[in-house]
């Protein structure tokens, strides 16, 4: 799919799985397209200039090197950085071919990788994406975007609320009272008394005509 992506010069990729190939990697560069991806272990390489950062204990927490790999007739100049991580007490090594930004932020553009996996994952157990209601671009596309939009409302619909609701609820909540004339935010922060509201008004009467209407 690599090959079917028009990425602009300037364009981050954040790969997972550790993807490897150099003569990939190296097409990038040559564009001006920057990746950034995780190392694996054996890889065999040529280590350059380095830096190191320590903590107040005296530890290395950031390794910042510059490498060269071959394969082939295939040279590929890189910057791994090596990190340790307090949370998960663990180390990670990152390899990516900008060498202007600084080490944390190519960290965390590798960490927001799985943002994109959640909003898919939010928008297949949501919204009916599983299936299409046409077969053309057009008709695809749209019931896409269509999809996108609402996910959107509904999440500035979350962060307006002040009483927590999870995405699913309210997605649900927003699909039985779709057809219903009410204040979703009065609804979805105390539903018991806005639907109370709702039936009192049902039952109200409508006024009788006088004589002379």
């Amino acid at each position: 799919m690599l090959d079917k992506l028009k990425l602009s010069n300037g364009a981050f990729l954040a790969m997972d799985r550790a993807y490897i190939d150099y003569k990939v990697f190296e097409q990038f560069t040559q564009n001006g397209v920057f990746y950034v991806t995780k190392m694996k272990k054996n890889l065999r390489y040529v280590a350059g200039q380095s830096r190191y950062v320590v903590n107040k204990e005296g530890l290395v927490v950031l390794k910042d090197m510059i490498v060269e790999f071959h394969k082939d007739d295939i040279k590929h100049t890189s910057r791994k950085i090596e990190y340790w991580e307090e949370k998960t007490r663990h180390s990670s090594v990152l390899l990516t071919n900008n060498f202007e930004l600084e080490a944390q932020e190519i960290i965390e553009i590798y960490k927001r990788r799985w943002q994109i996996e959640v909003l898919f994952k939010q928008l297949k157990q949501n919204f009916p994406l599983k299936y299409f209601f046409g077969e053309s671009v057009n008709a695809i596309q749209t019931q896409i975007w269509v999809t996108l939009i609402a996910n959107l409302l509904v999440t500035l619909l979350q962060k307006s609320l002040k009483r927590a609701w999870s995405f699913s609820n309210l997605v649900t909540m927003v699909r039985q009272m779709l057809m219903c004339y009410i204040d979703i935010y009065s609804f979805c922060e105390n539903p018991e008394k806005a639907w109370l509201n709702v039936i009192l008004k049902r039952n109200i009467p409508p006024p009788e005509p006088s004589l002379f209407d």
